[in-house]
């Protein structure tokens, strides 16, 4: 028993090193890829449902393309990234002193009017998710809201460098029965908002905690 807890436990490690290890390697290359997509129907959607002004926590920032979004839009703005180069790159984009952080290192109590988590805790494995999803809920507050976005699918493993765990309504589903908590508020399908990737499908959620 303790051989196989040690071995899970040795296997996420890898699995988090080595997409770190992709994001440290490829930080600008990343940024460039991804800092001027537009996301405004998305976020948009996100800060329509949050009180004027509401603190968001942007996990998983990656570029610091929605972070610098929400704080024109007048919002207060956390944000934090696992890659100690995306965090760099991040800071001087936006402006904002970057948090080096782990999804499973968030550790706040009703912080949060608003967590932001697009394109991010898809490289958790599922078995880490709701532990991720845990430590959320319990950092926003009453009311606050949740978005997330995962790839589209039923494949779970590594591509193209990292690691992935995609969604499909029905695996999004069974995640959330853990958390009676968290309510859908909005579902739906996108198409990957970069240009030529458009027929690359995308899960985004818009939670409630209630």
């Amino acid at each position: 028993m303790y051989n196989s807890i040690d071995s899970r436990q040795a296997r996420i490690r890898e699995i988090r090193m080595s997409t770190l290890d992709y994001y440290n390697d490829n930080a600008r290359q990343f940024v460039s890829q991804t800092q001027s997509v537009n996301m405004a129907s998305i976020q948009d959607r996100f800060l329509g449902r949050m009180r004027a002004g509401g603190h968001i926590l942007d996990f998983g920032c990656g570029s610091g393309r929605d972070a610098k979004y929400f704080l024109s839009e007048g919002f207060t703005v956390t944000a934090a990234d696992g890659s100690e180069e995306i965090c760099r790159e991040a800071s001087q984009y936006t402006g904002l002193q970057v948090r080096r952080l782990l999804f499973t290192e968030l550790d706040e109590t009703g912080i949060y009017d608003g967590i932001w988590a697009c394109a991010s805790i898809l490289h958790a494995p599922s078995s880490e998710l709701p532990e991720i999803f845990r430590r959320m809920e319990r950092a926003l507050k009453h009311g606050g809201i949740l978005y997330v976005s995962f790839k589209y699918g039923t494949f779970e493993g590594e591509r193209n460098g990292r690691y992935f765990t995609d969604m499909t309504e029905e695996s999004f589903g069974a995640l959330l029965r853990a958390f009676p908590g968290l309510e859908v508020e909005e579902q739906w399908i996108t198409g990957d908002a970069r240009p030529g990737r458009e027929n690359e499908k995308w899960l985004n959620a818009i939670l409630r905690k209630g």
